[in-house]
């Protein structure tokens, strides 16, 4: 990977935040703004709003159990780049159809093409953060943090427009992003790790993070499902929501700055157990009242937290295992994250379409959250320490 010559660690994090950007921010995080109206024009209960984003994170489990097999067999960008040229293509085919057998089919198809966006960008910013002057903590950061962009983006973009029209300009907006990750990401391209066809990795020592990281599937993403619903109904307008999401969106940018020391000190769960409790509390905020102050608090703290869970992981793989087996780390912790969020959208659902309605569902999502803190901490880092560069985050 010739960074040196070309870009420098930091330019080159930012410019693969734009793929987070399409395979988390725009194709999955917008689809909150868009569940309301959905919602009212389709005559759709609450489970049937989550299964929507079930049948999403299927589509993203199968996805990232494919990935292994795609990154032994081609480079990591040219995994990613098809991922987000799918996941645009997709994203403008949603507003083509109102069925719900279509938008579960697309619904399924653009999870396959988020995390093969995901995790592609993912290992080449885990190789970035090894290059000479990079650091390590920061790069993860920015990567993940793209997110934020995304979401940004989807704030000020769905709101005013229908639904149908919404789905068309979020595809043109991926489009665009993955074409500037495309231009500014040549120097990226190399051939598959060698030995990475053959690398088997142990999962058993990363048992108790994996089992954290499925709390957090399973509990963010109800939060990051219903919230924007939750908050209709408590009455708050277009105007205040927009802000709510765009300080969501640029919490998740700053937090590629905030988190960055924590994810280069520790080699265990530490900063997974920290991260997830701290969801808890901000998810739990609006469960209290319909207050400005605690629904503003609960989304800056929630966007300031969400992705950087996603980048302790790959900080704990990259800091216990060797390279070559950086792939199969990212992609079982992928896998037990899309398995969390298969769950996570209908049951909140379910439980939301009963007594106490969505309060009572998103409060089972901090539960969730609380655990994966308690799980996080029992995952110790693995005697043999990884190839981590020395240094700050």
């Amino acid at each position: 990977m010739n960074t040196e010559r070309s870009l420098p660690p930091l330019r080159a994090a930012l410019a693969l935040g734009l793929a987070a950007a399409v395979s988390l921010g725009l194709a999955r995080f917008s689809y909150a703004l868009l569940l309301p109206t959905m919602r009212a024009d389709l005559g759709w209960s609450y489970f049937t709003g989550g299964a929507m984003n079930t049948v999403n994170a299927a589509g993203y489990l199968l996805g990232a159990l494919l990935a292994p097999r795609a990154l032994a067999r081609w480079d990591a960008r040219r995994v990613m780049l098809s991922g987000g040229l799918a996941a645009a293509l997709l994203l403008a085919a949603h507003g083509l159809v109102r069925a719900d057998a279509a938008l579960y089919t697309l619904r399924l198809l653009l999870g396959v093409a988020s995390a093969a966006s995901f995790v592609g960008g993912g290992l080449l910013a885990a190789r970035l953060a090894t290059a000479p002057g990079a650091r390590p903590g920061l790069v993860l950061g920015l990567y993940y943090g793209g997110t934020g962009v995304g979401i940004v983006l989807s704030a000020f973009s769905v709101p005013p427009l229908p639904w149908p029209a919404a789905w068309g300009l979020l595809g043109a907006l991926a489009l665009g992003a993955t074409g500037l990750t495309a231009v500014s990401t040549t120097a990226l391209a190399q051939p598959p790790a060698p030995g990475a066809a053959r690398a088997r990795l142990s999962l058993k020592p990363f048992a108790w993070g994996l089992a954290a990281y499925a709390m957090f599937g399973l509990g963010y993403i109800g939060y990051m499902t219903f919230i924007v619903t939750l908050l209709r109904e408590q009455g708050m307008g277009t105007p205040a929501i927009v802000a709510f999401y765009v300080l969501l969106g640029l919490g998740v940018v700053a937090s590629s700055w905030l988190w960055a020391g924590l994810l280069q000190r520790h080699r265990g769960g530490l900063p997974l157990a920290l991260l997830n409790a701290l969801l808890a509390v901000a998810t739990a905020l609006p469960m209290l009242g319909a207050h400005a102050a605690l629904v503003f608090v609960s989304g800056a703290l929630f966007g300031c937290v969400f992705l950087s869970v996603v980048a302790s992981t790959t900080a704990l793989v990259r800091h216990n295992v060797e390279p070559q087996a950086w792939a199969s780390g990212i992609a079982a912790f992928t896998i037990v994250f899309a398995a969390g969020q298969i769950v996570g959208p209908s049951l909140v659902g379910a439980v939301a379409d009963g007594a106490g309605g969505l309060r009572r569902g998103l409060l089972l999502s901090a539960a969730a959250l609380a655990l994966g803190a308690v799980l996080a901490l029992l995952q110790r880092p693995l005697q043999r320490p990884g190839p981590v560069a020395p240094g700050g985050g």
